[in-house]
């Protein structure tokens, strides 16, 4: 069943309108027809079948029909990424979000390659978040991961809550393996540094704010794909990867 997220409030209603470029996609690009039942969410648990309707001319609703919350199994991964070039940030993403990643938090250190203010900020964090609702849709996720506006890395650092804390340092020896604890964590912050690495007064304070350097082996991965593969392997160990999928809708009926 097709999905598609609206904000909260547009829910409340037992008719909702279908409007703007979400009409469009409909008439134009889907195609549906009256009768068809699709999925509305809210990007935050809420979920509401509903059967599109005719509600005039070149005009659709949707009709709720049934309404529930999901709860997500994945394992709650903050992913602390130094800013890469856009594409890959829009890459990273997209991929994170169908891999389980519950935030993003975009950071300029001191070999950051781009530096955003401004517009240009405020288009760019926009555009993000427009990826990772696409991301979530399309992955068949009942929630959208938060994608924070970039910051300097030890303002992140500072404020950071994840009871257990990652960073990968192409200098550690120490497996990735060899620092994971045997019970899960309640929640976990991966930290991945720029192209050029984290500075020596940057890796210092990285480790008084509580975090684990880490290898992930003799290959040195690119800024994009060392989140993924921490991602990948928390997913595997505490969440829900490699588990049996649901079977059939399940959740707590509204």
């Amino acid at each position: 069943m097709r999905r598609f997220i609206l904000p909260s409030e547009k829910l409340e209603a037992e008719e909702i309108p279908l409007e703007g470029d979400l009409l469009h996609h409909f008439q134009k690009v889907l195609r549906l027809n009256s009768g068809e039942n699709i999925l509305l969410l809210n990007g935050c648990g809420l979920i509401c079948r509903c059967r599109v309707e005719l509600a005039g001319r070149n005009r659709l609703k949707a009709v709720v029909l049934e309404k529930w919350r999901e709860e997500e199994s994945v394992f709650p991964v903050h992913l602390i990424q130094a800013l890469p070039k856009a594409e890959r940030m829009e890459w990273l993403i997209q991929k994170g979000t169908e891999l389980g990643i519950s935030e993003f938090s975009p950071v300029n250190t001191k070999r950051s390659i781009p530096v955003l203010s401004g517009q240009r900020k405020d288009k760019r964090v926009q555009r993000w978040r427009r990826i990772a609702e696409e991301a979530s849709r399309q992955s068949e996720r009942p929630y959208v991961p938060v994608v924070n506006e970039p910051r300097d890395l030890a303002e992140v650092l500072l404020n950071c809550r994840e009871e257990y804390r990652l960073v990968c340092w192409e200098e550690e020896s120490r497996p990735l393996g060899a620092a994971l604890p045997d019970l899960s964590p309640s929640s976990a912050a991966v930290l991945v540094g720029p192209e050029g690495g984290f500075g020596q007064e940057e890796i210092e304070l990285v480790k008084k704010c509580g975090f684990h350097s880490v290898s992930l082996g003799p290959r040195i991965l690119r800024t994009e794909t060392a989140g993924f593969t921490m991602a990948t392997i928390l997913q595997y160990v505490y969440g829900d990867m490699g588990k049996s999928g649901p079977q059939g809708i399940k959740g707590k009926r509204i």
